[in-house]
This record gives C-alpha cells, sequence and structure tokens, in this order.
C-alpha cells in the first residue's frame, strides 16, 4: 500500500525531508463540516480536486500542535506532477521588513507505508496507524525510507494506493 504525502514549502522546510512531510490539510471553523474543509483544504493544497469515490473516516486525532486533525482516506489516483499549491506571503528573510510568497507545498509525492511512517510528521503518525488497522496492512512492511521522495509518475497500482486528507 502506498500514500500520498506533501511536503510543506517555504524555507523552513525546504532541507527538512524526514517527520516533515504531511496529508493535505488545513483548518476549518465550527460553520463548516469537516470532510468538506478537507476536501477544500487538499484542493487548495493540491490544486486537484479529492478523486470522486469512497471516504473512510479515520477519525480525529490531536496533533503534536494541539490541534485536532480530521482525517479520510480514499482509494484514488493522484498524480503528484499536477500537484500546484496556493501560496501564503512571509516576511523572508526574518526582520527585513520584506515579504516573499511560497507554494504551502512544494513537492508531493507517493510512499510506500513503512515509508511514509519515517516521512510523515510525528503527530500524524497515527493516521498511518489507524490507516493500517483498518486494511489490515502491515504498517513496518516494506521498503525502508529513502532520503528523497519517489519520482513523480501515474501510479501504476491504484488499487494499492490510498491519498489521505
Amino acid at each position: 500500500m502506498e500514500v500520498f504525502l506533501v511536503h510543506p514549502g517555504g524555507p523552513f522546510w525546504a532541507k527538512k525531508d524526514a517527520g516533515a512531510w504531511s496529508i493535505p490539510k488545513g483548518e476549518f471553523d465550527t460553520e463548516e463540516d469537516p470532510a468538506s474543509a478537507a476536501k477544500r483544504e487538499f484542493k487548495e493544497e493540491t490544486g486537484i480536486d479529492v478523486p470522486k469515490g469512497d471516504m473512510t473516516g479515520l477519525g480525529v486525532i490531536k496533533a503534536s500542535s494541539s490541534k485536532m486533525i480530521h482525517s479520510w482516506a480514499i482509494q484514488a489516483d493522484v498524480d503528484p506532477k499536477h500537484v500546484k499549491s496556493n501560496v501564503f506571503d512571509m516576511e523572508w528573510p526574518p526582520k527585513s521588513g520584506q515579504s516573499q510568497q511560497f507554494p504551502e507545498v512544494d513537492k508531493a509525492a507517493w510512499f510506500p507505508l513503512a515509508a511514509a511512517k519515517t516521512k510523515i510528521v510525528k503527530g500524524q503518525v497515527a493516521l498511518l496507524e489507524k490507516l493500517a488497522e483498518l486494511t489490515g496492512a502491515d504498517l513496518d512492511a516494506g521498503p525502508p525510507a529513502t532520503t528523497t521522495a519517489k519520482p513523480a509518475k501515474k501510479p501504476t497500482a491504484p488499487d494499492g494506493q490510498v491519498s489521505l486528507f
């Protein structure tokens, strides 16, 4: 099984890899349905609509930042080459008074479940554990994570690929 993860953009994350990747996610207010917010955030961070299919709820986890993450999984074919994120403004360099734009997500990739466990931020490992529990997959089996993302390509085994959001 492989999972689709995104890498945050901006200068703070530029040279980080292990423990830096995430599911596409974002904040929502109390009036917005969590599933609708997740779909909106997936689109904002990737430029791609959530593929059609059955969404499987993975529940809610508390991230290390104390934020609550509502998440879903869907068996899907998402091509990382087509990811085009929205941007954010940030003062850069620090204390320069200059504002620069950076992509919220600078890259995306598919990772085998075991590799995803080393790539994803520590606070989101529980999402992979829930996915493995629901599917019967072995979270620790498979090839070890490498220091670089798998080259972007069209998934060749859609039955084994799951996008989390």
